[in-house]
Order: structure tokens, then C-alpha cells, then sequence
């Protein structure tokens, strides 16, 4: 059997979101599965060795991916043209996107369906792609799997497409994060905060993040209930974005919000695990990584109450209303005041991370690759 992924998102650069879920699940299914041949098409610069094994072989991209008119040209002759040569039994788009021209048979990995609820985060040029085209990828599909059971039903109800068209693949978190030592939390809050303790957010701080409130709520906490405690915000920050620049501007304790900027997941092991506590508060997610990468890490959680993230977290986290500043307030100053309630979420947190393992997403890809063939 040889199955082809399109892998585009991983270029010469930090990986993150899908690009982490391409990495885990993918060398997974290739070590468990020495019989199957890969092939693997990626950024034409990309000369990372994630999938260094003798049933994988990587094709280079031509044209570079990262334009709409070109992810076109790319799908609909490029693609098609690679296929009929190659003749893959499967075709795996990872980003949901997949070839509506080829016959070979195709699976449409779906994250979320963001940009149908809220169009106005995305440059007016992908939103109208995505627009357009998902419905149809996910149409033309012979197999869609998606990231949580919110997404499946987002898609059912939103591209009429039948249930049994569509399987769940949860997310996994990697192994490095785990509850670090008293020594190294200190060590960590010395480097970061100057010893002081910290909520904690990680993620691409765009307008779907949600960055202003959680910044608004931190002012709230603070003016509430006077402290030391500062707000840590990883992830590069899009100050183009006026509303997050404004906000930040205009708060009385903005120099205790400190952006360390992109971080490797050895810098996020630390900060982290050393944290008070995540905040997570994004107005949608298809999953939420953060929020298992925390419970790995042995940190309470305060995370939106919004698409799948209650599927996520269940009872191991505190929901809050993203939209309500009061809410995201009233939920830090809870974990602030009751060592309680920290510990009691903590221990819901290690129970709840073992339904989510990267050995089971990389399994249930596979069968549903099998499922789709057979």
C-alpha cells in the first residue's frame, strides 16, 4: 500500500498547529507500519530529518504553497499530475485541503471550520478560498477526519455532510511536557518574572486568541485584588493588529505582562510548568493543544468554554465565557485564592491527559486510511 500526504506546512521554520500534528501522527504511522510505503510532499525548502526511514520518501513542492492562487495551481494540476504518475492507493491532505480534479481517492483532514464563524480574523484573500473551496474539499472527500467531535459536527451541519463520512482523531500532547522540579519553577520564574509567580498563555496572539480580553481580565485580577503576579503571553505577537495594541496601551499594570515571544517546547516545558496557572481563552478552537500540554504539565487550567474546547477539557479545567472580561477575571482570582481548587484540578488534569496520546491519533488515522481503501 502507498499512501501520499501533502506535509506542505512544514517548512524551514518553528513548526506549530497543524505542522506539529503532521509531525507526531505521521512518524508514527510510518514506524508502526514498515509495509506501507510514504510519500511524503512538503515545502520545497524543507530538509528536516522528522521522517528519516526507509519506507518514507519526500517530494518537494512545486510552486511554494503559501498564496491562495498558488495552493490552486498546486491542487488542481500540479497535484492531479503527481498522482496519475505515482498512482498512490491514498491521498492525505493534512490541512483539509485536497485535489478536486485527481481520481485517486483522497481523505481531507479538517482542524476547524474558523473562518466560517468568524471570517473577519483571516486576510480577505484566504477567507475567500477557504470559503469557496472547504465545502467542496470536504464534498469531493472520501473520508474526512477531523480533530474533535465539535469539528465533526461542525461540518456535518455546516457542509451537509453525512456522519458516517467522517471520523475523529483527538490530539495528543508530546512527551516533554511534564511537571518540572521546585528548583527549576524558581529558576524559570527568576529568568522570566524576577521571581514572581504567573498566568500563562501560549499561541499565535492573532485576533482569534482573543489577546485583548485575556490582557483586560489580567488588569481586573490585579485591580481587584492587589498582587505580584504578572501574565506571561508566549508566541509572537501581531502588533499590526490594532485592538490588541490599543488595549495593551491603554492598561494601568501593562509592565507585568511580559511577551517572551516564540519559544521552543523546551522553553515551554519551563514556562509552563512553572506557571500559576494556564489561561486559554480563544473564541474558537478545533481542539486546543494547550490545554492537554497543561494537564501534562501538572498546571490548572482556565480555558473558553466555546467549541470543542468544553470537549477537551471536561471537568479538569475552569470554563469561562471568553467573551465576558469579568469572567476570565473571577476565574484567576479562584485559582489565586483556593490552593484547593488548583490541586483538585491538577489531579483532574492527569486523569483527563490519558485520553489523549499521539499512539492513538496516529492509529485512528491509519485505520481510517484503511477504511477508505478497502
Amino acid at each position: 500500500m502507498t499512501i501520499a500526504f501533502n506535509c506542505w506546512v512544514l517548512r524551514n521554520k518553528n513548526v506549530d498547529g497543524i505542522g506539529n500534528v503532521v509531525i507526531e501522527t505521521l512518524q508514527l504511522m510510518i514506524k508502526h507500519h514498515p509495509e506501507t510505503h510514504f510519500m511524503l510532499l512538503c515545502d520545497k525548502n524543507f530538509n528536516r530529518t522528522y521522517f528519516n526511514f526507509p519506507n518514507a520518501t519526500i517530494y518537494r513542492i512545486f510552486p511554494p504553497y503559501r498564496h491562495p492562487v498558488l495552493y490552486f495551481f498546486y491542487l488542481e494540476f500540479i497535484l492531479p499530475a503527481f498522482l496519475k504518475r505515482y498512482q498512490p492507493d491514498l491521498f492525505i491532505g493534512m490541512d483539509g485541503m485536497i485535489s478536486l480534479r485527481s481520481k485517486t481517492k483522497q481523505i481531507a483532514v479538517i482542524h476547524d471550520l474558523n473562518f466560517e464563524h468568524f471570517p473577519e480574523n483571516l486576510p480577505f484573500r484566504n477567507r475567500v478560498y477557504y470559503k469557496y473551496f472547504f465545502k467542496r474539499f470536504a464534498k469531493k472527500a472520501d473520508c474526512i477526519v477531523t480533530v474533535s467531535n465539535y469539528t465533526k459536527q461542525d461540518v456535518i451541519k455546516s457542509y451537509h455532510i453525512p456522519a458516517e463520512k467522517i471520523e475523529v482523531m483527538p490530539l495528543g500532547a508530546k512527551p516533554i511536557f511534564q511537571p518540572i522540579t521546585l528548583t527549576d519553577a524558581r529558576s524559570t520564574r527568576e529568568h522570566y518574572t524576577n521571581g514572581s509567580p504567573y498566568f500563562f498563555f501560549v499561541g499565535s496572539m492573532h485576533a482569534r486568541k482573543n489577546i485583548q480580553r485575556l490582557m483586560q481580565a489580567f488588569e481586573r485580577f490585579k485591580s481587584g485584588m492587589p498582587n505580584n503576579f504578572k501574565l506571561v503571553l508566549a508566541g509572537n505577537i501581531l502588533w499590526e493588529e490594532k485592538e490588541i495594541k490599543s488595549v495593551y496601551d491603554s492598561l494601568e499594570y501593562k509592565d507585568d505582562i511580559i511577551f517572551p515571544g516564540r519559544i521552543t517546547d523546551q522553553e515551554l516545558k519551563y514556562l509552563l510548568g512553572a506557571a500559576h496557572g494556564l489561561v486559554f481563552v480563544p473564541l474558537f478552537e478545533g481542539f486546543g493543544l494547550p490545554i492537554v500540554e497543561a494537564f501534562q504539565a501538572g498546571v490548572p487550567v482556565i480555558c473558553s468554554n466555546t467549541s470543542s474546547m468544553p470537549e477537551v477539557a471536561a471537568d479538569a479545567a475552569l470554563l469561562v465565557d471568553p467573551f465576558d472580561v469579568n469572567d476570565i477575571a473571577q476565574a484567576m482570582t479562584d485559582i489565586y485564592q483556593d490552593g484547593d481548587l488548583s490541586i483538585k484540578l491538577i489531579r483532574k488534569g492527569k486523569e483527563r491527559k490519558q485520553l489523549f496520546n499521539w499512539e492513538i491519533s496516529s492509529e485512528i488515522l491509519y485505520n481510517a486510511v484503511v477504511k477508505t481503501i478497502s
